[in-house]
């Protein structure tokens, strides 16, 4: 991987670069459920959204972004405050570079940060591997630190295909009797443009 790559916190500005990375995804793959590609104003609205509590990340190389990494609710109610759901892209020709790995840490530090506990991952996930699905996402999280908890068979359908889901988590700390309450991420002093 370049050493030369930075990463620094998304903007809504971002969202056409970003969506470039998405697209290939939603049209090529069943990494992604999603049909169609977002509009740039919606997939604006999703980061603005994302960025009212939790990190949004990019990783940039030569002042173009090659990847990004964010965190969302893992549910809504109140109980699952310190459970987030975790999501990284990367362009594809930056795949297998150690590109996600470094998004990835530097968004569990700031999720540390936020008295985030559970991180999950939900992975589309495929017996017969096949030209859209392959299962390097399950590997990626394991070697990350994340076990699989759950699997949930021919769940989604894509490209003429069944595929499963599998659940994927990670704790980032212990689990005490009174958690510190979550703090939303703009009151965390990190990776300002």
């Amino acid at each position: 991987m370049n050493t030369d790559v930075s990463i620094r916190m998304a903007t809504e500005a971002d969202a056409e670069e970003i969506l470039k990375i998405y697209s290939p995804y939603v049209t090529d793959t069943a990494i992604t459920f999603e049909y169609d590609i977002p509009s740039v104003a919606e997939f604006s609205q999703r980061i603005k959204d994302t960025l009212q509590m939790y990190p949004y990340i990019v990783a940039l190389e030569e002042k173009r972004i090659v990847g990004y990494a964010y965190a969302s609710a893992f549910k809504e109610r109140a109980a699952y405050n310190w459970a987030v759901e975790t999501t990284v892209y990367l362009k594809q020709d930056c795949r297998g570079k150690g590109l996600g790995k470094k998004l990835y840490l530097t968004l569990e530090d700031i999720l540390k940060r936020q008295n985030i506990i559970n991180l999950n991952a939900c992975i589309a996930y495929t017996s017969i591997e096949d030209v859209h699905l392959y299962n390097t996402s399950t590997a990626f999280h394991e070697h990350l630190g994340f076990t699989k908890v759950a699997h949930f068979t021919k769940c989604g359908y894509k490209f003429g295909t069944w595929y499963d889901m599998i659940w994927m988590e990670k704790m980032l700390g212990e689990h005490p009797d009174a958690p510190d309450p979550v703090i939303p991420i703009a009151e965390i002093e990190v990776l300002r443009t």
